[in-house]
């Protein structure tokens, strides 16, 4: 540009008729401001000069023809570009080294595209979806089942056990009753509906009993004690004629010698070993 302004700042050369440049309200001849003032290009080391357009990005400054990616060497100027390591490169050459490959499709993130992270993995946004709906994922709950993931309404339409009794998802535990699925707490008692989960019980019409409540409405009496025979675990009881005992009450009505395996007589309600019934 040309002035009217009579001397250059710092060699104090007469400006009139020549080019100069203004810096904080002081004229400068060419010379003395590229010399003062430019800043050195990170490309090619040169002064990037008054006439010259100077790029800058954080703090480092590069002529126009020397702004260009690191690895294709194409021109950076107007154009999207990633840094790194100091290193300017497109977006293209940047994606190819750096940038995260897409779990379900395979192909590159772009930078500046929004990237989902699960279990180690990246997605685009568009792929992370439920397998079954196709709708979006975000950052929804999810299920993840061979390798697929779904909305938790779509697993448990698709894959969730629902309980025999309240007929509701289970969604964790559970137990197996008559190889069908049951909450733990809705596999209770038939007789007193306390929780079996864990507990010892005997099976009836397909029912479950604890040993208190079956004891009570199905089990026979011990014809020596009156009390109960449970064999929840298959444990040995002796019957003879319609009356049922205890291994361990099925003695002599005398001499209370154990006739389990032992022959024996009766007489009237009572059982005898033979000496005490041929005495």
């Amino acid at each position: 540009m040309t002035s009217n302004r009579t001397d250059c700042h710092y060699c104090l050369q007469s400006l009139r008729g020549r080019k100069y440049a203004l810096r904080e309200e002081n004229a400068y001849c060419v010379t003395c401001y590229d010399s003062l003032f430019a800043n050195p290009c990170e490309e090619c080391k040169q002064p990037i000069e008054c006439d010259s357009k100077d790029l800058a990005y954080k703090g480092r400054h590069w002529h126009e023809g020397c702004f260009k990616c690191a690895k294709c060497s194409r021109s950076l100027v107007e154009k999207p570009f990633a840094a790194k390591d100091e290193l300017l490169l497109c977006t293209e050459c940047y994606s190819d080294e750096y940038s995260s490959k897409c779990f379900h499709c395979q192909r590159t993130i772009m930078p500046g595209s929004r990237k989902m992270e699960f279990k180690g993995s990246s997605w685009h946004e568009s792929c992370f979806v439920c397998q079954y709906c196709r709708q979006p994922l975000g950052t929804k709950p999810l299920i993840t089942k061979d390798n697929e993931n779904y909305c938790v309404p779509c697993f448990e339409k698709q894959f969730a056990h629902h309980c025999y009794s309240c007929k509701k998802v289970i969604t964790s535990g559970g137990v197996s009753y008559h190889d069908q699925p049951w909450h733990k707490e809705c596999f209770v008692c038939a007789g007193c509906k306390t929780q079996l989960s864990g507990q010892r019980f005997i099976s009836k019409d397909e029912y479950p009993y604890c040993v208190d409540c079956f004891s009570k409405l199905y089990a026979k009496k011990c014809a020596a004690c009156k009390k109960p025979i449970t064999a929840p675990e298959g444990a040995k009881f002796i019957s003879f004629e319609e009356r049922q005992w205890h291994g361990e009450c099925f003695n002599c009505a005398k001499c209370c010698v154990s006739l389990v395996g032992q022959g024996f007589l009766t007489r009237q309600d009572d059982i005898l070993c033979h000496e005490c019934g041929c005495a």
